[in-house]
């Protein structure tokens, strides 16, 4: 099972992030926990300034944009 994090206090653009990673899971029909971090303390352990946040088995794959459902496929596919 994939550990998928999506960094953000909440604001329309991490909602929007929170529903493609959804999506791209279920599109992909991978395994997958989808944690929503939305403590600032916590989202500053990662090392990001500016959210959304996407984070993969911890690692952050993207800061300060909201990737389309296709953009986090892409990120998925070597993982799964």
């Amino acid at each position: 099972m994939i550990k998928i994090q999506v960094l953000g206090t909440g604001c329309p653009k991490c909602r929007q992030l929170m529903e493609n990673v959804e999506k791209a899971v279920g599109e992909m029909g991978i395994e997958a926990e989808i944690e929503k971090v939305d403590k600032i303390a916590e989202i500053i352990k990662f090392g990001i300034m500016t959210t959304p946040g996407l984070a993969i088995e911890g690692k952050v794959k993207s800061a300060g944009k909201v990737l389309s459902a296709e953009d986090i496929k892409k990120l998925l596919n070597p993982v799964s």
